[in-house]
């Protein structure tokens, strides 16, 4: 299978390219500073490229079979850019026609698990309060998904750990998993691989969670 990942210098985004490429896959990893970007293997091409600017990104999905994207905001003071940065790369990989797109989101974006306990229900309300302008930007991504012709999938991962790979974890489609309160990057990656076949995910949100 040929893939692009963006993202590709953060913790989800670099465990996508080193699980894809472990699994035979080929690789494109967009980056802007090929300097930050450590991973190696065969069936890896690196692209440097401005994510911000659609046509430029044109080359990197040409002819891809799925593009995966770990963008987004790190802290408070970023929001507002996964709404921006997905909007470069829906308008890239709907003018080359690539169907299959998998983003990461947040389990706050979600719908709160059904009987959900108290304490979870109490610990959400303070992470949403928290970091409001970054769910709403997430939020605003999503929108921009519904809105596009792709077969997308948005991943909503709860708290991230940098944890090694178990493969152990749960997917709600729809939903979140019922006191999901982490995973780790390398299984959020995992789960992301392994969406890119799965009908039942496209078009939808999915909660991933311990």
């Amino acid at each position: 299978m040929r893939i692009t990942v963006f993202g590709a210098t953060g913790g989800i985004g670099q465990e996508i390219v080193r699980q894809a490429l472990a699994s035979g896959h080929q690789v494109t990893a967009v980056v802007r500073d090929p300097a930050r970007f450590t991973v190696t293997g065969a069936g890896l091409e690196v692209f440097r490229a401005d994510v911000r600017d659609p046509e430029a990104l044109r080359p990197a999905v040409a002819g891809r079979d799925a593009v995966l994207s770990g963008l987004g905001a790190r802290r408070r003071a970023d929001a507002g850019i996964a709404a921006e940065l997905t909007r470069s790369v829906l308008g890239a990989v709907e003018a080359e026609d690539v169907r299959r797109l998998l983003v990461v989101s947040a389990a706050p974006v979600g719908p709160e698990p059904e009987r959900s306990p108290l304490v979870d229900r109490a610990m959400l309300g303070v992470i949403n309060s928290l970091l409001k302008p970054v769910y709403e930007d997430l939020r605003a991504m999503e929108t921009e998904l519904a809105a596009s012709a792709t077969d997308w999938t948005s991943v909503r991962p709860p708290k991230l750990t940098n944890k090694p790979l178990t493969g152990a974890y749960r997917t709600v489609v729809g939903g979140n998993p019922r006191s999901g309160r982490s995973i780790s990057r390398a299984d959020v990656a995992h789960a992301m691989l392994a969406m890119i076949d799965d009908p039942a995910t496209v078009k939808q949100g999915v909660g991933v969670a311990y």
